[in-house]
């Protein structure tokens, strides 16, 4: 375990499985999702079988990292002591331009200045030495 693990208090998604794929992409400063080979249709969160067409065939491919922010909620009160530090903060789905919806943060607007429709644009954020988090900033 490197000395970032070490320090680490915020929990974290299982490198495991499809997610560990997902974020070594991440790692790379690249945003990809599972595209289905039959239909074109993107996915997220990662998974064998495509919902639209129920097909088995997929990809990892590359995310523009454009998109709006779809919805968001402010969190004034932490549900998990590891984020007492950082509220008030806005969870959003921000909608790519592939029609993903993706959970995340948006960590340069103060939840006061988050709207719907916003546009964001796709960062990354290194949490320890083997994760690195997707996160958005206003285009």
């Amino acid at each position: 375990m490197g000395s970032t693990e070490a320090k680490l208090v915020r929990p974290l998604p299982l490198m495991e499985g499809m997610t560990k794929e997902f974020h070594d992409w991440c790692a790379r400063g690249e945003l990809r999702f599972q595209r289905c080979r039959a239909c074109g249709e993107f996915r997220h969160v990662p998974r064998e079988l495509c919902a639209a067409c129920g097909s088995f065939e997929w990809e990892w491919a590359r995310s523009s990292g454009r998109g709006t922010v779809f919805t968001f909620t402010v969190v004034a009160r932490a549900l998990h002591p590891a984020f007492a530090q950082a509220v008030p903060y806005a969870a959003a789905v921000i909608e790519l331009e592939e029609g993903v919806r993706f959970l995340g943060n948006v960590v340069d607007c103060p939840p006061d200045d988050l709207r719907i429709g916003m546009p964001v644009r796709v960062d990354f954020e290194k949490q320890t030495d083997s994760i690195t988090l997707p996160v958005f900033r206003r285009a």
